[in-house]
């Protein structure tokens, strides 16, 4: 598929100032996947990689929006992955550090309109406006999961400013541990 889609466009991997790659959060084999792809074709190519963080992702599709934006991704186990940002002139900040919650933490920490994109936005919608009311906005259906165009905007600005990382310093962002860390560390307490 990359060598067709690279064929398709007329580009050469040789060719390319760089990649840009989602690092997470997200799932665990997919990150592991997506970035050993990554991370192969650049040492291959000798190409930097950049980073991105998948909620920085979702939330750069809203880049002219009034309020700060959450991106919420479900987490599974009653949680989200999420984050805030705030416009800061012509860029997006981000507000909060990369957290793992619950539904519950997520509605105390939001103090303002907020509006909310991310796969995590259906399945809350309804309880997110029943807690927030008017301060509850979403984005729509079409923005609200992450798209390869996100991704590769990103990463052009941060390989234009010089901010690639070699392929062996791309690591996944997990905000949490995998269920196979969480059952191997319940393994080895004694009962």
């Amino acid at each position: 598929m990359i060598d067709r889609l690279l064929v398709d466009t007329g580009f050469a991997l040789a060719g390319l100032d760089g990649l840009a790659v989602a690092v997470g959060p997200g799932s665990f084999t997919g990150l592991r996947i997506g970035i050993s792809t990554a991370k192969g074709l650049a040492l291959a190519a000798d190409l930097p990689i950049a980073p991105i963080p998948t909620l920085d992702a979702l939330a750069s599709t809203l880049p002219l929006a009034a309020f700060p934006v959450c991106p919420i991704l479900d987490a599974k186990k009653g949680e989200v992955y999420t984050s805030l940002y705030e416009r800061r002139g012509d860029e997006l900040e981000r507000c909060w550090e990369y957290l793992a919650i619950s539904f519950e933490e997520l509605v105390d920490r939001v103090r303002t309109d907020v509006i909310f994109v991310g796969d995590a936005v259906q399945p809350f919608r309804h309880l997110l406006s029943e807690r927030l009311g008017e301060q509850a906005h979403f984005a729509p259906l079409a923005r609200q999961l992450p798209t390869a165009a996100a991704v590769a905007e990103l990463g052009m600005k941060l390989l234009a400013a010089g901010n690639g990382v070699a392929p062996d310093g791309v690591v996944p962002l997990y905000i949490r541990s995998s269920e196979a860390e969480l059952r191997r560390r319940r393994a080895s307490v004694p009962h």
